[in-house]
């Protein structure tokens, strides 16, 4: 077994960090995009990062809740998707799959589906032609419980009309899809032998010692989580206010309190600013026996028809959400409930802003222009 201690950027105490509070305290002070945020970033500094860290507000809109601290963990929504995609490219390192594999190769229960001759690799690349969402939930509307087989049926059926037949070469146009996520997940699940949760932790988050986890596996091992985690949506089927309990709607009826591929991570923005360092350093070679440039490279090529990757997003648009100051071949993601993290090979740049801005509902968009306003201010401070 290679042992990896030193080659993976594990996540420093926050006493340790440059204080990056004034930036969060622009998204929440200057923006009012959410009741609490807390900024990290990583920066390359020769053969090692630096780090930042700084937390703003409070944990919902109240005199006495408590203040977001450094370390406290959120509910990361999309984020969970990086971490689907590096699990999987583990998991074709150990040779236990192949991303040029059908998925009904994999999870012979879809046979027959739309989406059975589906190449993993094209779902994972938002190019298998799905729609972006279907509300695989709405039998808990009824008091119904969801069966999982069904709703992982109903993902494989959810073509679009404008992507019928077998899949080109480089897909179908593509269009961001939760339920390839979903799919890529139950794929992973099943060739790493565990739940969803379980792989991305002994593949991913385990090796890097991460404070990254499904809630199930995160209130596990902090009987304290409950307390200290951001609460997200008021959700009045769900019985109010969704603290230590997945946003996503899907994720919660398919997978409850453990975790799908398109979402249902929880983490501390220090832990996602060590992931995004570790992998800018896998980029360049330097996580022998975790992953190498080329296992990574399927998922951080340029791909044809728009900007998504496979399993991160690129930089688009005019006014794009990581800034003015992020270079060209900046990729990253973003999370519904206010999360983001953007990584800059050129610069050896990380940033990451974790936010509830869905509470106490999904309705509040200021986040939108608060995220690259707060990234500017990243790469200025992290110079």
């Amino acid at each position: 077994m290679v042992d990896l201690a030193g080659v993976l950027c594990r996540p420093c105490s926050p006493s340790e960090a440059q204080d990056l509070a004034e930036i969060a305290e622009i998204v929440v002070a200057r923006f009012g995009a959410a009741p609490c945020a807390v900024v990290a970033a990583a920066r390359r500094d020769g053969a090692d990062f630096r780090f930042g860290v700084g937390a703003a507000g409070r944990l919902w809109p109240a005199a006495d809740a408590p203040p977001a601290r450094p370390d406290t963990p959120f509910d990361l929504a999309s984020l969970t998707k990086p971490v689907t995609a590096l699990a999987l490219a583990r998991l074709e390192r150990a040779r236990a799959i192949s991303r040029s594999e059908p998925l009904a190769d994999v999870l012979p229960a879809l046979l027959g589906t739309a989406s059975a001759r589906t190449s993993i690799d094209l779902l994972s690349a938002h190019r298998g032609g799905l729609d972006g969402h279907r509300p695989l939930y709405a039998p808990l509307l009824e008091g119904r419980a969801v069966d999982a087989t069904a709703a992982l049926r109903e993902a494989a059926e959810a073509r679009r009309d404008d992507a019928r037949g077998p899949a080109p070469k480089e897909g179908f146009p593509p269009v961001y899809s939760d339920l390839g996520y979903l799919l890529v997940g139950a794929a992973i699940a099943a060739r790493g032998g565990d739940d969803v949760d379980r792989v991305m932790h002994r593949e991913v988050v385990g090796p890097l010692g991460l404070a990254v986890g499904s809630a199930r596996a995160l209130r596990a091992r902090d009987p304290r989580f409950d307390d200290r985690v951001a609460p997200t949506e008021v959700v009045p089927w769900r019985g109010g206010t969704l603290r230590g309990a997945v946003h996503d709607e899907n994720a919660f009826a398919i997978a409850s309190d453990a975790a799908a591929g398109h979402a249902g991570l929880f983490g501390d923005a220090l832990s996602v600013a060590a992931l995004g360092a570790t992998i800018l350093r896998a980029l360049a070679g330097e996580t022998p026996g975790w992953l190498e440039p080329d296992d990574l490279a399927p998922l951080v090529r340029d791909r044809p028809g728009g900007s998504l990757l496979a399993g991160f997003d690129r930089r688009s648009g005019d006014s794009p959400s990581s800034g003015s100051r992020f270079g060209p071949r900046t990729f990253g993601h973003l999370g519904f409930t206010g999360t983001s993290v953007w990584m800059d090979p050129d610069a050896g740049l990380v940033g990451v802003l974790l936010t509830n801005r869905v509470h106490p509902t999904r309705a509040a968009d200021a986040i939108r222009r608060a995220r690259p306003a707060a990234y500017d201010a990243i790469a200025e401070r992290m110079r």
